[in-house]
């Protein structure tokens, strides 16, 4: 019995779950957070992940690439759409591919078209100071964006792979300058990898 009426106090937390008690856990509660690309991985976790990105990463782990760079939005949109089916529940947040937030312009369209064909709760883009602008158009435009800083898949190419970052200091005060940039462009949360 306890372990049902624990359940059933989870179940009824994590249906009310939005961007505002996602801002409201903080230093409060712990959230969970998981990767998922479709309906049936994202159904066994509806009831207790807090919230479920659907990653660029699925080029990598479908597909086969060596790299998240070829995802499509299309390729996205899809599995999205997969996750959502699955988890009706949760706060569903669509990783925007390699090339689909280049300028402001681009990025409301693109995140226009997301809100339109998903149920998507919100949309992931990589990026410090240097994006900062971009989620400031967005957000100012009701599109709710988590930021993602540090080690950025997509910038793997430039970068000349996967490397850890933050491991000297100007790296790291430059990590803190990109998590203060992406807070003040109205980003609800932020991936630090």
């Amino acid at each position: 019995q306890w372990d049902k009426y624990k359940m059933s106090i989870i179940k009824n937390d994590f249906e009310k779950m939005n961007i505002t008690k996602i801002k409201n856990s903080k230093n409060n509660k712990k959230l969970t957070m998981i990767t998922a690309y479709d309906a049936l991985f994202s159904k066994l976790f509806d009831e207790i992940a807090d919230m479920i990105l659907v990653g660029d990463s699925l080029n990598m782990s479908f597909a086969g690439m060596p790299d998240t760079l070829s995802a499509t939005l299309d390729q996205m949109i899809y599995h999205t759409k997969a996750v959502c089916k699955g988890a009706p529940k949760a706060f569903v947040i669509l990783d925007m591919p390699f090339g689909t937030y280049i300028n402001e312009n681009q990025a409301l369209e693109n995140a226009v078209k997301v809100y339109q064909e998903t149920h998507a709760a919100a949309i992931k883009i990589e990026g410090g100071e240097d994006r900062a602008h971009i989620i400031k158009h967005l957000t100012s435009n009701s599109i709710a964006v988590m930021g993602h800083i540090g080690l950025m898949p997509q910038y793997v190419r430039s970068e000349g792979g996967y490397k850890v970052r933050g491991k000297t200091e100007e790296d790291a005060e430059q990590l803190i300058r990109d998590a203060i940039a992406v807070e003040k462009a109205g980003a609800f949360a932020i991936v630090l990898e």
